[in-house]
């Protein structure tokens, strides 16, 4: 076991703290691959109306769970030790793997088992993402740091595609494979982590803000809760943004974040330090990370369901197969990120991080405007290198970003600040769904209904059943390209197809039929979607590059301890004899 003085300790420091960002992140995206093999596994069509919501919650419990804690859990690895909530991560993390493996249930029951034990997972996950930047803050030099940084930070982002690929390979052998692949990493990093990292950063012994902890969960989890149901089906419109509950989610949780933001200012020990966004590097690096994290989501979901729903069956590829090709054919995204990070992590070093930074979300916005310009039924080799020059973005971002806002605080804060900077890149990603799906379904259902029903006549089906499976909401159509289904057979059902001839009822249910019905309006959504992506992406840019007085946050408990310690100090000087003032104290 090295000791913190060693000069290789921080490269240990590095390794583990990397494949624990890994782990955390692969698994947020290997159940997204994974779904319809797990809905297959347990017996539950995901497709039904009643099914919708266990479908939404595998997707979203992890990202809401890590998105409301990792602030709270790097604020108690200030007060607590970083090290030691890392460590508790790995093992929960790890022991998490093995119960989910063991899902004993069928239907409902099997779906609830899983999304339960996720959230719990979530926890240890989240224990992992709060503390990794900060452990490696501790353990480098500033003129290493953002290399390091950038090394583990790319490492998460490019979990999140990796997990993309690994999915598809294990759920084609067994679903449950996608938790036991986690099991020797996890007892390997639990192990290696608590016999070789230690807390190297200033503890800071406070209380835990408990009002603060509760509203700051309470409201964030109501409006990302409410923005995943807005996008389901309610009182006959296409999306629920009228449902009274998803209204109550989104006001209620607003005004409890409101009230949480007054709680933060008046309490002593605030778990949100807001006046660390006083610094004009932590509140721009923030904001640019959060508009990034929204627009690469929605970049990640939209690209599974071009692959998966319309690309792949037009070329061949079988339904079942396409979870797999997806993740393969998304791979050149994932090497971009793994080519860039380091790189630009080094260069922020040597000549600051505010130009990649910016520089990085620009090539990104670049990059969805050269996918805006290619056909539903592109050439791949043109997709490959737009995918890769969008790796190369990010790459370029990350590094930087993380490293301007985590050298902009004080040692005492890096847990808090690093599970702030979490929070927003997870909350990002969980926006991300409900804002993309609900742009895309409005594209949707401009042309989708006249398509589908004008398709369906077109190859004999009655009038009247084209036209009720036209007016369906088109969300499940989304869905069933995003999980690699062609819906057509179960909306059409076994007596309308057999009442059509032979080869009408083959088309309707071959692989190009659904694809290219749904091409078009894709494309249609599409250009909503990569116009907002750009938007953001440019705001971004900006704020990366604002630049105006740096004002450090000052503590005021460190304040108060310095205070009492110079009067302590002053009150055991010995009084001048002649005069009874003080001895003066040296400095």
């Amino acid at each position: 076991m090295l000791s913190v003085d060693h000069p290789r300790y921080k490269w240990v420091a590095l390794s583990n703290t990397t494949l624990g960002n890994l782990l955390a992140t692969i698994n947020s995206s290997i159940v997204l691959i994974s779904l319809p093999a797990i809905f297959k596994g347990i017996n539950v069509n995901p497709l039904e109306p009643g099914n919708v919501s266990y479908l939404l919650w595998m997707l979203m419990g992890y990202m809401l769970v890590t998105a409301v804690l990792v602030v709270t859990l790097g604020r108690l690895g200030d007060m607590y030790g970083r090290v030691k909530i890392y460590n508790a991560g790995f093992a929960i993390f790890t022991v998490t793997s093995i119960i989910l493996s063991l899902d004993p249930f069928d239907g409902g029951g099997g779906a609830l088992w899983l999304i339960g034990w996720r959230v719990v997972q979530a926890i240890g996950g989240a224990m992992l993402m709060a503390n990794s930047a900060a452990i490696i803050t501790d353990a480098f030099p500033a003129a290493q740091r953002g290399m390091a940084l950038g090394v583990n930070i790319v490492s998460a982002l490019a979990g999140s595609f990796i997990g993309l690929v690994l999915g598809g390979a294990l759920a084609e052998w067994d679903w449950r494979s996608i938790f036991w692949v986690n099991i020797p990493v996890g007892v390997l990093g639990t192990i290696w982590a608590y016999r070789s990292l230690h807390d190297t950063g200033v503890r800071r012994h406070a209380k835990i803000d408990w009002w603060g902890n509760a509203t700051f969960a309470v409201g964030l989890t109501a409006v990302l809760a409410a923005i995943t149901y807005g996008i389901q089906p309610y009182g006959g419109h296409t999306q629920g943004w009228t449902n009274p509950w998803v209204l109550t989610g989104l006001i209620g949780g607003v005004a409890v974040l409101v009230a949480f933001g007054v709680i933060e200012s008046k309490v002593a020990e605030p778990m949100f330090p807001l006046g660390l966004f006083k610094n004009l590097g932590f509140a721009t690096g923030n904001a640019a990370n959060l508009l990034a994290s929204v627009a690469r989501g929605g970049l990640q979901f939209m690209l599974i369901i071009w692959l998966q729903g319309i690309w792949l069956p037009l070329h061949g590829y079988s339904y079942e197969s396409t979870p797999l090709w997806a993740g393969i054919y998304l791979v050149p995204l994932t090497i971009g990120f793994l080519a860039a990070g380091p790189i630009s992590g080094y260069l922020s070093d040597k000549f600051g991080p505010r130009p990649f930074a910016a520089g990085g979300l620009l090539v990104m916005a670049a990059s969805f405007l050269g996918l805006l310009a290619l056909p539903g039924d592109f050439n791949y080799l043109v997709f490959a290198v737009l995918i890769f020059i969008n790796g190369l973005g990010g790459g370029l971002f990350a590094a930087p970003n993380t490293s301007l806002v985590m050298s902009s605080v004080p040692a005492n804060m890096r847990g808090a600040a690093s599970g702030m900077r979490a929070t927003f890149q997870n909350a990002g990603m969980v926006l991300s769904i409900g804002i993309f799906f609900s742009l895309m379904v409005a594209g949707l259902a401009g042309s989708l209904p006249h398509t589908l029903s004008g398709g369906l006549t077109a190859q004999g089906v009655p009038g009247p059943t084209a036209d009720t499976i036209a007016q369906l909401p088109p969300v499940g159509t989304l869905f069933a390209a995003f999980l690699g289904y062609n819906p057509i057979g179960q909306l059409l059902g076994p007596h309308v197809l057999g009442a059509l001839p032979a080869a009408n009822a083959a088309k309707l249910t071959g692989l190009q039929f659904f694809p290219r019905l749904i091409a078009e309006p894709f494309h249609d959504g599409l250009v909503i979607v990569f116009w907002m992506a750009i938007g953001l992406l440019v705001v971004g840019a900006i704020a990366s590059l604002v630049r105006g007085p740096k004002r450090a946050y000052v503590d005021p408990d460190l304040v108060a301890h310095e205070a009492e310690a110079k009067a302590e100090i002053l009150d055991a000087q010995p009084l001048a004899p002649a005069t009874g003032v003080a001895e003066p104290i040296e400095k």
